[in-house]
């Protein structure tokens, strides 16, 4: 089975993308890793974040074991690594890049020890449109700006990331903007996507509604 799940950020695919992993026994490809991995590593490396060149160069190079290294960085899921990540995966040719990679992942799905996994979960922004435009099940998972970054700001908060509420919202309708005008694969549903909205659910309300759609 391949499930994919796109939407905005501090919507709530990553916690329902962990939850039907765990319950189907599936993989699970968080594919905004890769960009956040590119993205990072250009900070890292103090890179003009407008050189697209230079950006597809990390894109090329970027193994696993260098993503989930960069993922244990302080700044990965920071507003830093956030913007980082929006703005080099709008690069046609970064994008290129990655998406081999993510699309193989789905002839032969395994966990993190290795072993096979009965399919995949991917959390992105262009899975069901992109990546696995022929998966099983396509959810597109949204909710309020402000909500979102509630969410994010209170994620920040508990992980001792200094910032604002203000900065946070404003940093999110601006990464909002970039993904949804890019000119390759911009954020919206595929077209036989199930939207939910989890403004007013929590994740254990939007994970019951998805399992229903499943086992129907």
């Amino acid at each position: 089975m391949i499930i994919t799940i796109d939407g905005p950020a501090a919507a709530g695919k990553g916690t329902l993308a962990a939850t039907l992993a765990k319950r189907y026994h599936l993989a699970y490809f968080d594919t905004g890793m890769v960009y956040r991995a590119v993205g990072l590593q250009m900070v890292l490396e103090n890179s003009d974040l407008n050189d697209e060149n230079k950006a597809e160069t990390i894109a090329k190079n970027l193994t696993f074991v260098k993503m989930m290294e960069l993922s244990h960085h302080k700044d990965f899921r920071s507003d830093v690594g956030s913007r980082a990540a929006s703005i080099v995966s709008a690069y046609p040719k970064v994008r290129a890049a990655l998406l081999k990679m993510q699309q193989d992942f789905a002839l032969n799905p395994t966990f993190a020890d290795g072993s096979a996994a009965q399919g995949v979960v991917y959390d992105g922004r262009d899975t069901g449109t992109v990546v696995c435009p022929k998966a099983d099940l396509k959810l597109f998972v949204t909710a309020s700006s402000e909500v979102r970054a509630k969410r994010r700001f209170d994620e920040f908060v508990q992980k001792g990331i200094v910032t604002t509420y203000d900065k946070v919202l404003s940093d999110m309708l601006a990464r909002d903007k970039r993904d949804s005008e890019r000119a390759t694969a911009p954020l919206k549903p595929a077209e036989n996507a199930v939207i939910l909205d989890t403004s007013l659910l929590n994740a254990d309300e939007v994970a019951e509604k998805v399992f229903s759609l499943i086992e129907k």
